[in-house]
């Protein structure tokens, strides 16, 4: 194992698209980072909008934050004097956000080697997609149904929202899909936001968050823009969310969440962690058959 290193900018434009990860080892740098100065931009717009109340929080946010963007390398073995350095705060500050990062599944604690960056696998990633859906597709089957008046409306502004980012997501600049990430993550919880069950919202915020590392590393290892593609796909949820048809609307969402780990596995970006293991796909089939039986 590693240890944990600061991406500089010219490690995260390595040629990383033109080689398979999967012959890479996880501790290995990945060009998943922002620059610096986005990363300090994007740290001071979150403070800002969250006010964090401790010193914990922010640096539990802040770090959380920078392993999602790829400042560090998926694997790579913590220390924290360096962190304390960089997040401006204690030692032992850091140690009490690792232990929440760790609840979060983006750290890994080891008693006898400390802690570490959580790796990423097309396994993982399978995993995490499956889990994921089981979730949000129920949680939005009850929104369709319940939903009111004002869920209705939140869907309308929040999928406004998202087209207009979606508009600028072909340009290159990192800041642009930054954007769009919030976008994107304010639709989707709008969809499920009357379901009424709170602890289902928040495991899927879980899971959602531990998603975006994987985002990001299929969006920027496709070869042209996805952005029409992913703009048609929310249309289509859309436009069935609104039109009441749960069934179809469940179908739609479900082929929208899975095909960025259906692109990871084509294109061999992500490393096997076993060549034997195999995390089925979901099947909408069987969780229809679960939601009939409730």
């Amino acid at each position: 194992m590693t240890e944990l290193k600061f991406l500089t900018n010219s490690e995260k434009s390595t040629n990383f698209r033109k080689e398979k990860i999967s012959t890479i080892p996880q501790s290995q740098e990945t060009p998943l980072g922002l620059t610096n100065h986005s990363a300090a931009s994007r740290r001071t717009i979150d403070a800002a909008a969250d006010n964090p109340k401790s010193l914990i929080e922010r640096a539990y946010r802040e770090l959380g934050n920078d392993i999602i963007h790829g400042t560090f390398a998926p694997g790579s073995k913590i220390k924290l004097e360096p962190l304390s350095t960089r997040y401006g705060v204690s030692t032992g500050t850091i140690r009490e956000a690792l232990s929440l990062l760790v609840s979060d599944g983006l750290v890994i604690a080891n008693a006898q080697r400390g802690f570490c960056i959580a790796p990423m696998s097309v396994e993982d990633y399978q995993d995490l997609v499956n889990t994921r859906l089981l979730l949000e597709l129920s949680a939005f089957h009850t929104s369709i149904l319940n939903g009111g008046d004002a869920w209705e409306g939140r869907v309308v502004q929040a999928f406004h929202q998202l087209s207009l980012a979606e508009q600028r997501l072909d340009e290159a600049a990192e800041d642009t899909f930054d954007l769009w990430e919030q976008r994107n993550r304010e639709f989707h919880e709008a969809l499920v936001s009357a379901s009424g069950s709170n602890w289902t919202l928040r495991f899927r915020e879980i899971l959602y968050r531990q998603s975006e590392r994987y985002r990001r590393l299929t969006y920027t290892s496709r070869q042209s823009p996805p952005g029409q593609i992913v703009h048609d796909e929310h249309k289509k949820i859309f436009d069935l969310t609104l039109s009441r048809k749960a069934d179809e609307a469940i179908e739609a969402l479900a082929d929208h969440i899975k095909s960025s780990v259906s692109f990871a596995k084509i294109s061999q970006i992500l490393p096997s962690r076993n060549s034997d293991a195999n995390v089925d796909k979901f099947d909408l089939t069987k969780f229809s058959k679960i939601r009939e039986q409730q």
